[in-house]
């Protein structure tokens, strides 16, 4: 597939279009997609309806050479998916016996009796590729119409990335003489990094440049081809990189948690964390880096004041004095996690919403605290958004402080 084609995501789910859960998938394919020298044009969120199914998938067909459709592949009632995509392109669904065998087997590996409706897994839509999924039970399809491509992957996000990352991410490889390189920037949000990086654009080519934003997190992915391809990547690189700064923690497919986790292991220190506001967030994200337990002592979540006390330390009458949400807090929390076994900790105490907030200490304020050998760092925040916003960004704008305070370039 060329350079510059475009692509478009479908998340299909109508929990979506309500305030029970998000959609993470359409970032990921979109730094997969970027990577490949695809430009994501447009994405979509419509609920478990055949017909709204078809209807999105004809229209972004009409714009773009690539959909992908994430979620409404399991097996109950609501995901139809599969219908909507064969109503879209005019076409049949057929039951795979092979594909129903291994779904089969694989209740029988888990000693699980298959449920009747599991056989709707098994549904194809005539003339698809099956794209297995080794990590649940809904694989995935890919369809080509006139020059185009359909492909519907479940939306658990893990299994979803397994099947976009094994099976499509190698036959989707940029062309050759297509060169594409990201940088990752934490602890920014996009409008001021695309403010920092526009100069670049009359030099480099606007179209060359495509920017991916999440929450305190940042891509900026670079793309070259032609003849001089390397060359022009490299300067590229050299020129991004300077406006970046600090802000850049890595390349392509490194992670924030992999980074911090990476560099403890360099400096042989070992980490704790607390927190509240987060409640093991922070935790959850460097336990998901393989080898983490090498630098990664463990953690509290010391939610109620009485914790903050009796596990991480924090003195009664500095929390009279100040209240939980406050800089000597955190700081004495983080100091109170090095006794768990660390020379390093992390630690963070905040309002998430959506009450809690006061004149003072509106919904969004976050303390986060860093004590290393080699000092202490704070900051104090006002995140925007609801209560899961929040805490995200505490535990990514963390992560950061703690990668800022262990130094080192990317």
């Amino acid at each position: 597939m060329a350079q510059g084609r475009a692509a478009a995501f479908l998340a299909v789910g109508s929990e979506l279009l309500r305030t029970e859960r998000l959609d993470t998938n359409s970032l990921f394919a979109a730094r997969v997609l970027a990577r490949c020298g695809f430009a994501l044009v447009e994405k979509r969120i419509v609920e478990d309806d055949v017909a709204a199914i078809a209807a999105a998938i004809v229209d972004l067909l009409r714009r773009a050479e690539l959909v992908v459709v994430s979620g409404g592949l399991g097996p109950t009632a609501d995901d139809v998916t599969r219908e909507g995509a064969a109503r879209a392109l005019g076409r049949g669904a057929t039951r795979n016996d092979a594909l129903l065998d291994r779904l089969a087997a694989r209740y029988r590996r888990l000693a699980r009796q298959m449920p009747p409706i599991v056989a709707r897994m098994a549904e194809v839509v005539d003339g698809a590729e099956v794209l297995e999924n080794p990590l649940g039970t809904a694989p995935g399809q890919l369809l080509e119409a006139d020059g185009r491509t359909v492909v519907l992957l479940p939306g658990v996000p893990r299994e979803f990335e397994e099947i976009l990352t094994v099976h499509l991410l190698p036959r989707w490889a940029a062309p050759a003489g297509v060169l594409v390189r990201s940088l990752r920037l934490a602890g920014v949000y996009e409008s001021p990094v695309e403010q920092r990086v526009s100069p670049l654009y009359d030099r480099f080519g606007r179209e060359r440049i495509t920017i991916l934003g999440g929450r305190a997190l940042v891509t900026l992915v670079l793309t070259t081809s032609g003849t001089r391809a390397r060359e022009e990547l490299a300067e590229m690189e050299r020129a991004f990189t300077a406006v970046a700064g600090d802000d850049l923690f890595g390349f392509d497919d490194d992670t924030l948690p992999g980074v911090v986790v990476a560099k403890l292991r360099e400096r042989g220190w070992h980490l704790a964390t607390a927190e509240s506001c987060t409640g093991g967030l922070v935790g959850a994200q460097l336990t998901a880096v393989p080898g983490a337990s090498d630098v990664y002592v463990g953690g509290v979540v010391a939610y109620s004041n009485a914790l903050k006390a009796s596990l991480t330390g924090v003195d009664a009458a500095l929390l009279a004095a100040h209240g939980a949400v406050s800089r000597e807090v955190a700081e004495a929390m983080a100091q109170g996690a090095c006794a768990l076994g660390a020379e390093c900790a992390l630690a963070v105490t905040g309002v998430a919403g959506p009450a809690g907030g006061s004149a003072e200490k509106p919904v969004g304020t976050v303390h986060l605290a860093v004590a290393t050998p080699a000092g202490q760092a704070h900051a104090r925040h006002h995140f925007p958004g609801d209560r899961a916003a929040v805490r995200e960004f505490s535990a990514t704008f963390a992560l950061d402080l703690l990668r800022r305070r262990l130094g080192g370039a990317p």
